[in-house]
């Protein structure tokens, strides 16, 4: 059993410690918008935010959680889509396939947390999501554009 805090909602799971938190929160929770890629948390579909940080879900135990931490998925963003980096996706069209970019959504956002004024050098450190599709460029253009809805 674990006790944790998920878009502002405590709730408690029903799961092993060693269980992936991607998998508590699509299995058990109904939260599918965090994605299943690589497994090795390298591609970042899974991306999620921990008490603001973007983390990759699938190799994170729920174990790990002490239950205090804030989580928050890509459905916890915004309830309407008001999030800067939501307004500036849809403004720039940066899907293409879209299977990443929920992922990348929050990876962006994790960013902006840290990094409210990024350059190009500091996105194309800290995102390090990968997109199959090539959506690469248009996301640090909607980087830029996010920041200025900040």
């Amino acid at each position: 059993m674990a006790d944790i805090k998920v878009n502002g909602k405590s709730v408690t799971v029903d799961a092993d410690d060693s269980t992936p938190l991607l998998w508590v929160l699509r299995e058990h929770l109904g939260l599918t918008g965090a994605k299943y890629g690589c497994g090795i948390a390298q591609c970042g579909t899974c991306t999620i935010h921990i008490d603001g940080q973007a983390v990759r879900s699938c190799t994170y135990p729920v174990g790990a959680l002490s239950g205090a931490e804030e989580i928050t998925t890509i459905e916890g963003l915004s309830e309407d889509g008001s999030h800067p980096v939501q307004q500036a996706w849809v403004e720039m069209d940066i899907p293409q396939c879209g299977y990443c970019q929920p992922g990348m959504i929050m990876a962006v956002a994790g960013l902006l947390n840290n990094t409210p004024d990024p350059t190009d050098d500091d996105i194309d450190a800290q995102v390090t999501n990968i997109c199959r599709c090539g959506t690469l460029a248009r996301v640090r253009k909607g980087v830029h554009l996010a920041k200025t809805k900040a």
